[in-house]
């Protein structure tokens, strides 16, 4: 259906109708200081050439540069067949499945999506409806919050290991809920959380503890203790997890003795591509007897009175049309294109194709890490074992050799100081299956180039000041 928009004339019918003056009038109780104003950036309406070369332009500003990036954004191959698939109109104009008259192929995409995602993370029950990883696990922190009637505390153990915007995220959006966040401290060794530190917390009311595989270093932790500890001491488990590393890594459904109670994390590993910055979409699974609590959609197979499957949504009274405040949260999309992707990603590689890909990313990095410790200069910063990011220490200004790197067209890592003021000559490196030995030996060469021009530069230096 094109877009048509009112007329003057009609605008002007409406207005009269309601006794108002102008549109603006609509709006007065906005402080004017609060609007934005002209959008004197915005120029006029172009056609559909001039919109298409100007979109081409924008992206070749991009560039297409190597990525050694990752902190949470990984670059990884995707069919072609998945956004050929998922693009087409069937799909592309049903990704929301809000009302009741969704159709059954969109509601039966989402159930396998449910599937799927249930196996992959050895857990009893999935939803398809969280914006990304760091609101999935808001999602999961006010669930826990509400679930645990063992606790009578709004309080969450979280591991400073945590991604940085999941923390900053997950504190946005429960701390006028009178929720805290108490950060668990790392091991200045292996780059885990601190058991020790976590210790300290035994006997103390929490509702729920947060445990990440792997976590932002890119290090394992050590989950299944963890695990255990959250439940003798009386709290839920959440586990916050990279689903491609699920392929080959213990799933949280199956994490200590009875695994953890709630599962999230997000999904642009299966199929989402980078794309300057998403979308992406968040992921959660729980245990069955916490399916009540759970916010967002799901969906259900089922059969007819003849007898024919049907899929619809399930456990509606629990959102906000029929329990309004009462409800578990309020979301009305639901990332359903992007869960549209996912799905036929997992589909055409299986289970043996994820873990194949995992593998390869794990196996690239440990090259990667063998040719740039192999320079000289460079350690890695943590002794515990990874997945597919590290973290490394340089013997130089990280932001100095980024930009000289992004210079030859390598994006070469992530710089801890931002967040880690401890870990400020540190850079977080990532190596996915998409880097090849030439890519990985191109930054190795260059990155061999800048501490050789740091080692003339610190020479030159000694010989100038020499009192001989």
């Amino acid at each position: 259906m094109p877009f048509i928009p009112h007329t003057e004339d009609e605008l002007r019918q409406m207005l009269d109708a309601i006794g108002a003056a102008s549109i603006d009038d609509l709006f007065d109780e906005i402080p004017a200081e609060l609007r934005c104003g002209e959008l004197e950036g915005i120029g006029p309406g172009l056609s559909e050439m001039e919109v298409n070369r100007l979109m081409q332009e924008k992206a070749r500003q991009d560039g297409q540069p190597l990525c050694f990036i990752g902190a949470g954004a990984y670059d990884h191959h995707i069919p072609a067949a998945v956004w050929q698939i998922t693009t087409r109109g069937e799909f592309y104009t049903a990704y929301t499945p809000y009302q009741a008259e969704a159709s059954q192929g969109t509601l039966q995409l989402l159930y396998e999506y449910q599937t799927m995602m249930s196996e992959l993370m050895a857990m009893e029950v999935s939803n398809a409806s969280l914006y990304d990883g760091a609101s999935a696990l808001a999602e999961a922190v006010l669930m826990a919050v509400r679930a645990n009637r063992k606790s009578k505390s709004k309080r969450i153990l979280v591991p400073r290991t945590l991604h940085p915007a999941y923390r900053a995220t997950v504190r946005t959006l429960v701390k006028n809920q009178g929720i805290e966040l108490v950060e668990l401290p790392y091991d200045a060794t292996t780059g885990q959380t601190d058991l020790e530190a976590l210790e300290k917390h035994r006997g103390e009311d929490f509702a729920a503890l947060v445990a990440v595989q792997p976590n932002f270093f890119g290090i394992l932790e050590a989950v299944d203790e963890m695990t255990d500890w959250a439940h003798a001491n009386g709290m839920l488990a959440i586990g916050v997890v990279n689903p491609l590393a699920m392929a080959i890594l213990t799933p949280p459904g199956e994490w200590g003795e009875k695994g953890v109670d709630i599962g999230c994390g997000d999904c642009q590993p299966l199929g989402a591509p980078l794309s300057s910055g998403g979308p992406y979409f968040g992921f959660m699974c729980c245990t069955q007897k916490l399916v009540r609590q759970m916010p967002g959609r799901i969906i259900g197979r089922t059969l007819d009175l003849e007898g024919r499957e049907g899929f619809a949504l399930t456990l509606q009274a629990r959102e906000q049309h029929i329990r309004r405040s009462k409800a578990t949260s309020n979301i009305c999309t639901n990332q359903g294109l992007m869960v549209t992707a996912a799905t036929i990603h997992m589909a055409l590689l299986g289970a043996e194709g994820l873990a194949r890909v995992a593998a390869a990313c794990h196996a690239n990095l440990r090259r990667l890490v063998e040719k740039l410790t192999g320079l000289g200069e460079i350690e890695p910063a943590f002794s515990g074992p990874v997945f597919h990011e590290t973290v490394l220490r340089l013997p130089m200004e990280v932001p100095r050799v980024l930009r000289t790197l992004a210079a030859h067209n390598i994006l070469g890592g992530y710089h801890l100081g931002e967040e880690y003021p401890e870990l400020n000559d540190c850079l977080l490196v990532c190596a996915t299956e998409t880097r090849t030995e030439g890519d990985m030996d191109k930054y190795a060469q260059k990155l061999e180039g800048v501490l050789a021009t740091r080692r003339q530069g610190a020479c030159a230096t000694m010989v100038k000041f020499d009192p001989e």
